[in-house]
């Protein structure tokens, strides 16, 4: 037997497939996240919400906004619709496995020369009726895993593009969690800012009263109305910082900005304890980790359809039908017409075209690989930011608090020294300014560490892990064979 028929036999019998199976490639983890922090908890990560890992939060409002996002937004909608083509375009693949089955019915009617080459009797024209139903079946082969790497490709695909879905709707609700609690701290700035109003008109009235009595200069007063103007149009500054936040939260829920409101409510909050688990639960639980590592599936199988095109390609191929000049006769016995045959096209010279289609799919799986190494690297990058920023902030928060009580002392003292005549009212001015600053200082702060949390829960992955797309893969089946 030589060796061609050998291929071939091996083709037949055990449907070979050429080019490299796919492995995901080791990427080392760190044993261990650097950052410590009072209110780290090693407790694993199956203990946020499965699929909600806002609840975490325990904000009922927040928790009615990220629904009215899972049913309205229209950037997951358009995600969800992406999944849904991959899953067509999977079933397309998977067509290959098939024969084709088609039927041309026809009916003409002819007149032929008399003086046609051919001709039973000369010069004589004849006019002919053709009826046919035929029929056709083709059918190619898998002999060496063209169909099944297209297949395994578009199954790779279809996961990609699940795991990207779900990173959406991991982006958007995480987005919309910072925002809500961006906005939450701004509406507890505003009450810090209207309070330091309050009191700064307080001050005004009490420098007024004592300019009119002639104790205090006009100076004072001046300062005073400066100061308490200043700080009025701060409130203007964060009202607009606010309808901003509001807006976009409108767009992430499906609303539209101009018929949305949402009630204020001074942010109230601390950071819940993420459950961090170890660094290589990143590989399962990043669903952009997913995206990339499913891409390197499907450039390793196009590896694959590429280094098929170097073997044999069968196509098997069979007819039938009826035809007949009459068509009271086309069903009968007589009528009836067949062919079988089949093709082996074995590439010879293609000009290079096939090692040059080989050569740029293995540098696209390369690439691929590379991506992947990079979305790992930056995951890691990612969690260590968000678990330094929150230690950070923590000790912030504990420093901010003493400087807001030592600012109100130093009002407190500042004011009863400018009333016992001991200093001037540049000093309760400053005090003033100091106090406000420092508030408001301390309000962002638990902002910050809010937001910052929630971006560490994103860099965890949320609640999702990689076996929500592994269900999302396509067989040929056996209904396929009668399907259009």
């Amino acid at each position: 037997m030589t060796l061609a028929a050998g291929v071939l036999a091996c083709g037949l019998l055990a449907g070979c497939t050429v080019g490299p199976n796919y492995h995901r490639p080791a990427m080392p983890a760190p044993p261990a996240y650097t950052s410590e922090g009072p209110w780290r908890v090693a407790a694993p990560k199956d203990s946020i919400p499965k699929g909600s890992w806002w609840e975490v939060y325990n904000d009922a409002e927040l928790n009615g906004y990220e629904k009215q996002l899972l049913a309205a937004n229209q950037s997951l909608s358009a995600a969800k619709d992406r999944l849904s083509q991959a899953r067509a375009l999977a079933r397309v693949a998977s067509a290959g496995y098939f024969p084709t089955v088609s039927t041309d019915p026809n009916a003409s009617r002819q007149r032929y020369s008399g003086n046609r080459p051919v001709v039973a009797t000369i010069g004589r024209p004849l006019t002919q009726n053709t009826f046919g139903v035929p029929f056709s079946l083709n059918y190619e082969p898998d002999l060496f895993g063209k169909v099944r790497r297209t297949l395994e490709a578009s199954n790779a695909s279809l996961q990609s593009t699940a795991a990207d879905y779900y990173n959406v709707i991991l982006v958007l609700t995480a987005e919309l969690a910072a925002d809500y609690f961006s906005l939450r701290e701004l509406d507890a700035e505003f009450q810090v800012v209207q309070e330091a109003v309050t009191i700064q008109q307080k001050g005004l009235q009490l420098v007024d009263a004592r300019h009119s009595g002639g104790v205090a200069s006009g100076l004072d007063l001046a300062q005073q109305k400066t100061l308490l103007d200043s700080t009025q149009t701060q409130l203007y500054l964060v009202q607009q910082q606010r309808a901003q936040f509001e807006h976009a939260i409108a767009v992430l829920t499906g609303n539209a900005a101009s018929t949305f409101s949402i009630p204020v409510l001074p942010l109230n909050a601390t950071p819940p304890a993420v459950p961090l688990g170890v660094p290589s639960d990143l590989l399962e639980r990043r669903p952009d980790i997913a995206t990339a590592e499913r891409q390197m599936a499907f450039q390793n199988a196009q590896v694959g359809i590429a280094t098929a095109a170097f073997y044999p390609q069968l196509t098997l191929f069979g007819g039938g039908g009826v035809q007949s000049t009459d068509i009271t006769s086309l069903f009968t016995a007589p009528s009836a017409i067949w062919a079988v045959g089949g093709d082996l096209l074995q590439p010879i010279f293609e000009g290079g075209r096939n090692r040059a289609n080989l050569a740029a799919t293995k540098s696209a799986y390369d690439e691929a690989e590379a991506n992947y190494r990079e979305s790992v690297l930056t995951a890691f990058q990612q969690v260590e930011d968000g678990l330094s920023g929150l230690n950070t902030l923590s000790q912030a928060v504990d420093t901010q608090t003493a400087a807001v009580d030592d600012a109100r002392r130093a009002l407190e003292l500042a004011n009863n020294r400018y009333v016992g005549g001991v200093t001037s009212y540049l000093d309760v001015i400053t005090a003033q300014s100091a106090l406000l600053t420092n508030q408001r200082l301390a309000t962002q702060l638990l902002g910050q560490q809010m937001v910052t949390s929630v971006y560490l829960v994103k860099a965890l992955g949320g609640s999702w892990d990689a076996s929500q797309i592994q269900d999302e893969q396509v067989h040929p089946k056996a209904i396929q064979t009668i399907q259009q």
